[in-house]
């Protein structure tokens, strides 16, 4: 029996040496299938349908909202535009636990300005230029 454990701490003492001096080597986080599946198309639209924008989203999409159903649903449509996710707090859109439920899942996006013709200031035409004057 002693000679039995002695083999058995030599063996572990061997083992713990030979782990010790071997070079640790870090272990693949993803496969290449892994890193292709997640750079998918449908993978980005999932992630980001995780996020409604409650400035343009559809009934439908608000009701999948957790606590949304037609009622606040269409208080949301009818309250828009908003500046932001708090507004629907604010303005007693939703009640609070309600808004808990579903803050980090909305955001309130802002249209971009667009940089039209129109929204830039006319250039002065050559009849509003005085003619010059001649001796």
């Amino acid at each position: 029996m002693k000679t039995l454990t002695t083999i058995l701490l030599a063996a572990i003492a061997t083992l713990g040496i030979a782990a010790a001096q071997t070079p640790a080597v870090p272990a693949k986080t993803a496969t290449p299938a892994a890193k292709t599946a997640a750079a998918t198309p449908a993978a980005k639209t999932a992630t980001a349908s995780k996020i409604v924008d409650i400035n343009t989203a559809s009934v439908d999409e608000l009701k999948a909202l957790p606590g949304v159903g037609d009622a606040y649903a269409a208080k949301i449509v009818a309250g828009r535009p908003y500046k932001g996710r708090n507004e629907l707090l604010d303005r007693k859109i939703v009640p609070a636990d309600v808004y808990a439920k579903i803050r980090l899942s909305v955001k309130a996006r802002q249209p971009k300005a667009a940089t039209t013709a129109t929204n830039k200031p006319a250039a002065p035409s050559a009849a509003a230029k005085p003619a010059p004057v001649t001796k």
